[in-house]
């Protein structure tokens, strides 16, 4: 049986994981055209951003506090719009389409909003808005 960490089996987390990939592939078809030299602070700074978004969703979930998690997935979404940012600058700049990033653009949107939900539901938690149900459970003593 593979084990795995709580983190791997989030769909968010597999998500990055796949945005990362199609990054890789953006980054031959860019080196092969010529382009890459062109940009590579822009390059740099997607690769760090959509590496921190990665990290950061793997880190938070790992918490055990719910504020320490909302954090770490805060930062994870604020990743995700840096990412988005860079593809922007891709395309000012010349070296990729609208069209050509719109995968990546589309899968930073779903990564986005699964971020949001987790920060809202780690934030709320403990403030009385969403309540913590448990089961019933009754006790026997053997008194």
């Amino acid at each position: 049986m593979v084990q795995q960490f709580d983190h791997e089996r989030l769909d968010v987390y597999r998500l990055a994981l796949g945005f990362i990939s199609w990054l890789s592939l953006l980054e031959e078809e860019l080196t092969r055209a010529g382009l890459l030299s062109r940009v590579r602070e822009i390059w740099g700074h997607l690769d760090r951003a959509s590496l921190s978004a990665l990290f950061n969703t793997a880190e938070g979930n790992g918490k055990r506090q719910a504020k320490s998690r909302a954090a770490f997935f805060d930062i994870a979404r604020g990743s995700t719009t840096e990412a988005a940012a860079c593809l922007d600058a891709l395309v000012a700049k010349g070296c990729c389409s609208n069209e050509r990033i719109q995968e990546g653009k589309d899968m930073l949107v779903r990564i986005f909003s699964m971020l949001t939900r987790l920060v809202d539901r780690f934030e709320n938690l403990g403030t009385g808005s969403r309540p913590v149900k448990e089961v019933s459970i009754e006790y026997e003593t053997d008194a």
